[in-house]
């Protein structure tokens, strides 16, 4: 008879504190032109919505209008949700809305909310990452520590630290399971 040993606990997410999320919201601010008002928008609405990457970088052009506080957001499973965005991120969006054409090659049209000339169309989830890590190095981050899924668990752990219900933060983490979202209440208990 074979008898099972414990099970393995899942290990806690990685996150980063507010003070390490605001030196890279900081550096990011410090960059110029268009590619600095890109990665302020990228990171301002990551941040303040906790999307997963594949969400962000597939935005659709439509969900920037000037001055919104919601985005509809289509993730797992085709599944809509809304979820709300910071003054913050919207007027991140709006600024960089205003150089997005720089983006595109010349005369086309683009459906995403971050396009870009390869052959995705849109800004792709490895080339976001490759950003933030040159951004965390900048900002003297070590830069393994520091990824956008990194940013999606800090998104959630920073709510829930400052009392967000967790019912909300599942919806906005589009959950569809709330024993996944309490993961976020384990690392709380340990810090």
């Amino acid at each position: 008879v074979a008898v099972e040993g414990p099970r393995r606990t899942r290990p806690l997410p990685k996150v980063l504190n507010e003070g390490e999320v605001e030196l890279l919201l900081d550096e990011a601010r410090k960059k110029s032109g268009a590619d600095g008002a890109r990665l302020v928008a990228l990171m301002e609405t990551l941040y303040a919505t906790g999307l997963r990457v594949s969400e962000l970088v597939t935005l659709p052009l439509s969900v920037a209008t000037p001055g919104t506080r919601v985005l509809m957001v289509r993730g797992k499973g085709d599944k809509e949700r809304i979820v709300p965005l910071s003054e913050i991120a919207s007027e991140a969006l709006t600024a960089y809305s205003k150089l997005r054409s720089t983006f595109l090659k010349k005369g086309s049209q683009s459906p995403w909310l971050f396009p870009s000339r390869g052959v995705s169309g849109h800004l792709t989830e490895r080339r976001f990452s490759q950003m933030i890590k040159a951004l965390a190095c900048d900002a003297g981050l070590e830069p393994e520590r520091v990824s956008p899924h990194v940013l999606r668990h800090a998104f959630a752990s920073h709510l829930l630290a400052h009392g967000a219900d967790l019912r909300a933060v599942q919806q906005m983490l589009g959950h569809a399971d709330i024993s996944t979202t309490q993961i976020y209440t384990h690392v709380l208990e340990e810090r």
